[in-house]
């Protein structure tokens, strides 16, 4: 019986924040592979049901808790931003950083019934999307994708991000029943002549007014008041521009020099919002 998570992170300071984790229970039970996924192979993940890449500080496996299927068989893997986000130098698939072609070879292999991640919006304008979408498909995934904020689920910020995934149509019948967000019959179709089922929808999420929760989403943006208490002791943490951003009690004071001050900044930067990532799963399953 395949018990235990596969956690894959190349950043050492991940890893301890991973483990801490495990070991407050927070996060399932599992094995950290500090490898670059470039080194990783199809074996090595034998034994599995749950395998997160690029898993940070384990938002993704703390997502799936959250969304009420821990132990559902799901790989997640929100690839590396830097390539498309617009702080850095948007060199998208020419970047070293592009890993998806990684993912892909792993995924293309193992099978598993549900693929997930959340990328920057912008990798949309460069591609991203339609790439990942089509390798999909051509692996006999039903795809389907949403642009979401943290304000979806209450939280007091925007925080957009892509949202995609992918339901193995061989897993149909098996537990899994893709919803209208994975493409639904004509995603399958979309699947079978080459063509992107799922982008008419996409593309009306990325329209005009996508700031704002869209009603009707798969259920994602209710922004019911019961979700926001998760964001009622937040600390607001002024910035250069003048603004106040809510940051999780306990993570000040973040400055150079500063016991793991650092290492809190960049690990926060760079997660998922769980709330808002077991909104998509939980949509996406039906």
């Amino acid at each position: 019986m395949r018990t235990r998570a596969y956690y894959n992170e190349h950043d050492p300071a991940a890893c301890e924040w991973l483990r801490e984790l495990m070991d407050r229970g927070l996060i399932p039970e599992g094995d950290i592979d500090g490898r670059s996924i470039a080194d990783v192979e199809p074996d090595d993940l034998d034994g599995y049901a749950q395998c997160h890449f690029f898993a940070g500080i384990g938002g993704w496996a703390y997502a799936l808790r959250l969304a009420g299927v821990p132990d559902l068989e799901c790989w997640t893997g929100s690839c590396p931003c830097q390539p498309f986000s617009a702080a850095g130098k948007k060199r998208g698939t020419d970047d070293e950083r592009h890993l998806w072609p990684e993912f892909l070879r792993l995924v293309a292999e193992r099978r598993p019934q549900l693929v997930v991640g959340e990328q920057v919006e912008a990798a949309v304008a460069h591609g991203w999307l339609d790439l990942v979408s089509s390798d999909l498909e051509a692996e006999g995934y039903a795809c389907g994708a949403v642009v979401m904020g943290a304000h979806s689920v209450g939280a007091p910020h925007l925080r957009q991000r892509l949202y995609w995934g992918g339901v193995l149509w061989e897993a149909v019948g098996e537990g899994l029943q893709p919803s209208s967000v994975a493409g639904g019959e004509a995603g399958r179709e979309g699947a079978a002549d080459g063509g992107l089922g799922h982008r008419d929808d996409v593309r009306q999420l990325q329209g005009e007014g996508r700031h704002e929760p869209q009603p009707g989403a798969g259920g994602l943006a209710s922004g019911k008041p019961s979700e926001a208490r998760f964001w009622d002791g937040a600390v607001w943490l002024p910035c250069r521009d003048g603004k106040a951003r809510p940051t999780e009690p306990g993570t000040l004071p973040l400055a150079d020099g500063l016991p793991r001050g650092v290492e809190l900044l960049r690990g926060y930067g760079n997660a998922v919002v769980p709330q808002v990532a077991a909104a998509f799963v939980k949509a996406l399953i039906g």
